[in-house]
């Protein structure tokens, strides 16, 4: 592993990081920033999740504030249909 100019940055080999995946990660939830190399080009940088981004989504947000017609599931009209399969007029 090679530390470079920026001290939360550390560059290391695919091989490297394949080997030591569980101690990158938890170094980068520290927030150091890895930046895995292939061939000697950066190919990858693997950078702590926000809370933010952790925070999980949960359905029903939207409870009672969006109306479905009750002919939603209805086949759809011939002309509609056509144009769905590509079909001209």
């Amino acid at each position: 592993m090679s530390e470079h100019a920026r001290s939360a940055t550390v560059t290391v080999s695919l091989e490297d990081a394949e080997a030591r995946l569980p101690a990158l990660v938890e170094r980068a939830a520290a927030g150091e920033e890895i930046v895995i190399e292939k061939a000697g080009k950066a190919r990858a940088r693997l950078v702590a999740v926000s809370e933010a981004q952790a925070t999980r989504r949960l359905g029903g947000f939207l409870r009672g504030q969006i109306r479905i017609g009750e002919d939603f599931n209805d086949p759809l009209p011939d002309d509609i249909l056509r144009a769905f399969n590509g079909e001209a007029d």
